[in-house]
């Protein structure tokens, strides 16, 4: 289920209170929530392997020179106007305190209760916006898939290495430090 369906589906069931995007902005809770033209929608809470991989991905990526960030505020949408937070981005630079322009690569890690297609879905939200990379990793399965814009999502062999131009990583180096 994607950012959209999901927010159908809570928005049908669940009697919301509008929030302006100052308070969105202000709130405590973030990065943990995400928001979507008034509608706060919280995050999945990080078990311990899904913390230890956005640490991992985030130092793999750093190694490689570039500006990489864990659960970074990305405003992808003005109409409607709809927040995002990754749990790493890679950034061209970074300008003010939400990111605002496309990011090289988002990289969201799989918490149980979410599915594989929901996370898809974020990244077809992700390259409308303009963002040319995304990764999907499942610490449960030891899995990644990689998605380019104007591409089909790819799962990679256990042994593979997920790409993002002129960015790696193989899935060795990324799994090695995963407790049970």
């Amino acid at each position: 289920m994607g950012l959209g369906t999901r927010i159908e589906n809570e928005m049908a069931s669940t009697p919301t209170t509008l929030v302006s995007v100052e308070d969105y902005l202000a709130r405590t809770e973030k990065p943990n929530a995400e928001y979507e033209d008034g509608v706060i929608y919280p995050k999945p809470m990080r078990t311990f392997s899904h913390s230890e991989l956005e640490y991992t991905t985030t130092h793999l990526l750093r190694e490689q020179g570039v500006i990489a960030l864990p659960e970074l505020t990305m405003r992808v949408s003005t109409s409607p106007m709809k927040f995002l937070v990754p749990d790493v981005a890679v950034v061209r630079r970074i300008e003010g305190d939400y990111l605002t322009e496309p990011a090289i690569l988002c990289v969201e890690i799989l918490s149980p209760e979410q599915r594989l297609g929901e996370m898809l879905a974020k990244c077809e939200l992700y390259h409308a916006w303009g963002v040319p990379y995304c990764w999907v990793i499942d610490p449960g399965k030891r899995s990644a898939w990689e998605y380019h814009k104007n591409g089909e999502p790819v799962k990679l062999a256990p042994n593979g290495t997920l790409r993002a131009g002129e960015l790696s990583v193989p899935l060795s180096s990324l799994f090695a430090g995963l407790h049970e």
